[in-house]
């Protein structure tokens, strides 16, 4: 056991002295920053680019529906024949026509209404033009009923329920979503982290096995010892290269927003308001703010603490497992084309706690699927993950479930251990053949 420590030793120090390792340690924040960057910049460009639409009205209605706002400007034509409305929107590159014929009546006006482009129009432009011919019309439904534009207008407010918790506090429409993302994200870092760092660990061994050097090492250095050594340093390494991209990422994005002059909010363009609090008519501008407090106030009352502590405990314990799989699967094969037929089962689990977590997350943490998957070592350190933002305890994730996952999760990296441990030391001394599920098999039953 006294040589494990020289052997992460010289697992960390070869990986973080590869000219790869060194090269994708400082060009990946750079990449990933400038893709955000043009990213955010592209939205912000696009979000200046007003759409510009022309408008013939030959009817005495909707003379007041099409309003200007940020992203659209409407352009009246008058006194000219359609054909000609058409052929101005064409030459002076607008986006697209809207003719409202002149009838007898309203229903009449917006069924014969069209909508002339040079290409197929986008939904939301759609969408906004319908929106405002269907209030037009349930505004003049209502008139003819004897209802006022002054009762309409109270009529047509939305209405937000309130939302309380049993215990008498104000909460907030959107919050579980919010808890259900920052969890998620958790997850998918360290889904990633396996599946990268999990591969190095296959390669390393691969590479040791093809070269012969293994058959050097393992006459002073028993196999289950080098399979440990090799998981330990190059997660080592890997957290150094993770560690460098989070600090080296955070100050470029920092130094890029502010040298381009990029809005930070175009980072989260396409709401830029949490949900539940994008209504745009009639704003209440005291409740906006309430809102944003709440939501403020929900998310400082996350438990960060202990989802950063659970956060590494999953983290490694999860990386572990994975790990020693790989490095059985590097053990059992020639040559990294040969391991195809066995990384699908392993990535399997992965998938399975992203997608089916996050959805049963999403729609109930507590629910009898999340705990499922909570609870299977091989997707637990992620769901858990997924989990923990609604607390720990009452209303949250009971403790006896997150000891007895935690427990699981041990077992099963000692049982797994033992396993690749098994196929580790027959496979670095196989050569030549592909291995099959059943000579695995068969590599168990050897005696030590």
């Amino acid at each position: 056991m006294n040589k494990l420590p020289l052997i992460i030793k010289r697992e960390y120090i070869a990986k973080v002295r590869n000219k790869s390792f060194v090269v994708m340690t400082f060009l990946s924040p750079i990449l990933m920053v400038g893709m955000i960057l043009l990213i955010a910049y592209l939205t912000q460009l696009n979000d200046t680019e007003k759409k510009v639409i022309g408008v013939l009205n030959e009817s005495s209605y909707f003379a007041n529906e099409f309003v200007t706002s940020e992203a659209t400007s409407y352009i009246n034509f008058k006194d000219i024949s359609l054909e000609q409305a058409k052929d101005s929107t064409m030459g002076l590159g607008f986006y697209g026509l809207i003719y409202l014929p002149n009838e007898t009546n309203v229903e009449q006006v917006a069924q014969r209404a069209f909508f002339y482009s040079k290409d197929a129009p986008s939904a939301s432009v759609l969408d906004k033009l319908e929106n405002s011919i269907t209030r037009r019309l349930r505004q003049e439904r209502l008139r003819e009923l004897g209802v006022s534009p002054k009762e309409y207008a109270e009529m047509d407010r939305s209405y937000n329920i309130n939302i309380e918790t049993f215990d008498g506090l104000q909460n907030v429409k959107g919050i579980n979503e919010i808890k259900a993302i920052i969890g998620g994200a958790f997850g998918y870092l360290i889904m990633m982290f396996i599946i990268i760092y999990g591969g190095f660990v296959m390669r390393s061994v691969i590479e040791e096995k093809t070269s012969r050097i293994i058959e050097v090492i393992i006459s002073s250095v028993k196999p289950f010892h080098l399979m440990m050594g090799k998981i330990i340093g190059t997660s080592l390494a890997g957290i150094t290269q993770f560690g460098i991209w989070i600090i080296s990422g955070a100050i470029l994005l920092f130094i890029g927003l502010a040298i381009f002059d990029i809005d930070p909010a175009s980072l989260t363009k396409g709401g830029g308001v949490a949900p539940g609090m994008a209504n745009t008519t009639n704003v209440d501008v005291d409740a906006l703010t309430q809102n944003i407090q709440l939501y403020t106030q929900e998310i400082f009352e996350l438990p960060i603490f202990a989802m950063l502590f659970f956060f590494i405990v999953y983290f490694m314990l999860g990386y572990l497992i994975y790990s020693s799989i790989y490095a059985a699967i590097g053990a059992a094969v020639d040559n990294e084309t040969d391991t195809q037929q066995f990384i699908f089962p392993v990535i399997l689990p992965l998938m399975l706690a992203i997608y089916v977590g996050f959805f049963s997350v999403f729609s109930n943490p507590n629910g009898p699927i999340a705990v499922g998957f909570s609870l299977f070592p091989l997707t637990s350190p992620i769901v858990m993950l997924m989990r923990l933002p609604w607390g720990i305890g009452e209303g949250g994730v009971p403790v006896w479930q997150l000891v007895t996952s935690i427990l699981i999760l041990i077992g099963t990296f000692i049982g797994i251990v033992w396993v690749a441990a098994k196929i580790y030391r027959v496979g670095i001394l196989m050569y030549g053949k592909k291995p099959s599920y059943k000579e695995l098999y068969k590599w168990l039953k050897y005696s030590s």
